[in-house]
């Protein structure tokens, strides 16, 4: 009798809320708001604190030294490697087999933030807040998915891809950025090392050397090397997921499908959107600062994408994805100018005053709420392909 209410009252549910594709995205919105209430709070103080506990580490090894650090840079390095295992699938035997079909989240990407930069520059060019030109180029890979894991079947598997390709195309793009105009030094040394550990994870196939612990092994050796050669660290995520044989790829997609969606995605959302919102909200948005942010991501990233895509069609370099309306991708677009997450962590490197970092986080907080609300609804009444004919 108790196990079987237990499995009823617990078990059950649970199991229900693991298989709905749309779980996930009302998770990581109730973190978010959770996390933004509590930041701005009487208890907001000691909240930040503890995501910035430091983590001791032995003598003579460089690893993260905060609690959000080991959430950024490891736990987001397995959310990549999921997701690195899923677009290799979908272009090995899936919707992005073809190169047409893979084209298109390519250009989608760079078009994606060619112009939201475009748009912030010509609000900022030659002004103090020139510099934070990248802010509006990233879209969040976790929100902008669970915002359209939430539309359960409005949102074809094809057109999840599409955005989950373009999406991880994004966010290395961004990463690039981040390293060559943001970022440190590099460390020639750790990057050389990642670079050959990589190499010789690719070349392992044909050395005829079975997939097993030691791929592992080295993955985390990967992820180290990159970790401290002044590159993001998530990077060795995407890397290490294009080494996976085939044969692998579901089993392991399968396993890290509830730790990282259900447990890693909702710490990471919680920990990046401690966001205290300055008493001087409301002004800041009279800012060009602020219209830089709002009209690349809100703007800028659905003109890019659908324009991109709009001159590869037209060329017939590409194609649309199976059964995927020019409405359908136009929501996509706009959700992809959810920037949140990625776009905070541009901001935090590309302005040193803590009072423009606050306009740019509230600026990045308003976009992504409008892409949000405007990409869900959108989506919710496109007419795909055959319900349109």
């Amino acid at each position: 009798m108790a196990k079987t209410f237990l499995r009823k009252i617990i078990v059950n549910p649970l199991q229900r809320m693991v298989s709905d594709s749309r779980s996930v995205g009302i998770i990581l919105f109730v973190c978010s708001v959770l996390s933004i209430v509590i930041a701005n709070a009487s208890a907001g103080e000691a909240y930040i604190a503890f995501w910035n506990t430091a983590i001791p580490a032995p003598p003579g090894i460089h690893l993260p030294h905060s609690l959000l650090h080991w959430i950024n840079d490891a736990l987001m390095a397995a959310f990549f490697f999921l997701v690195g295992m899923e677009i290799k699938r979908e272009l090995l035997i899936g919707e992005l087999s073809s190169l047409k079909k893979s084209l298109l989240p390519l250009f989608a990407a760079i078009g994606g933030m060619l112009v939201p930069a475009a748009i912030y520059l010509l609000f900022n060019k030659q002004t103090i807040f020139q510099h934070g030109w990248g802010v509006p180029m990233a879209t969040d890979i976790a929100f902008s998915l669970g915002i359209a894991s939430m539309l359960g079947k409005k949102v074809p598997a094809s057109l999840k891809t599409f955005l989950m390709a373009l999406a991880i195309i994004d966010d290395l793009g961004a990463i690039v950025i981040i390293a060559f105009f943001y970022g440190g030094s590099i460390q020639w040394l750790y990057l050389l090392c990642g670079i050959g550990i990589a190499v010789a994870l690719f070349l392992f196939p044909r050395l005829k050397i079975k997939f097993g612990w030691w791929n592992f092994a080295l993955g985390i050796v990967l992820w180290y090397c990159f970790f401290n050669s002044g590159i993001h660290a998530t990077i060795a995520g995407v890397l290490f997921a294009l080494t996976i044989p085939l044969s692998w790829l579901e089993k392991l997609e399968h396993r890290l499908h509830i730790p990282v969606y259900f447990i890693m995605l909702p710490l990471f959302a919680l920990a990046n959107t401690a966001i205290i919102i300055p008493p001087e909200f409301i002004a800041a948005l009279n800012s060009s600062l602020n219209y830089g942010i709002i009209g690349g991501l809100f703007i800028g990233k659905p003109l890019g994408i659908i324009a991109a895509c709009w001159l590869l069609v037209k060329l017939k370099w590409g194609e649309l994805p199976r059964g995927i309306s020019w409405m359908q991708l136009t929501g996509i677009g706009i959700l992809a100018g959810i920037g949140f997450t990625m776009s905070i962590f541009i901001t935090m490197l590309a302005f040193e005053d803590t009072a423009t970092q606050d306009i740019a986080k509230s600026g990045v907080l308003i976009a992504s709420v409008m892409a949000m609300i405007t990409g869900y609804i959108w989506l919710y009444f496109s007419p795909g392909k055959k319900s349109r004919q």
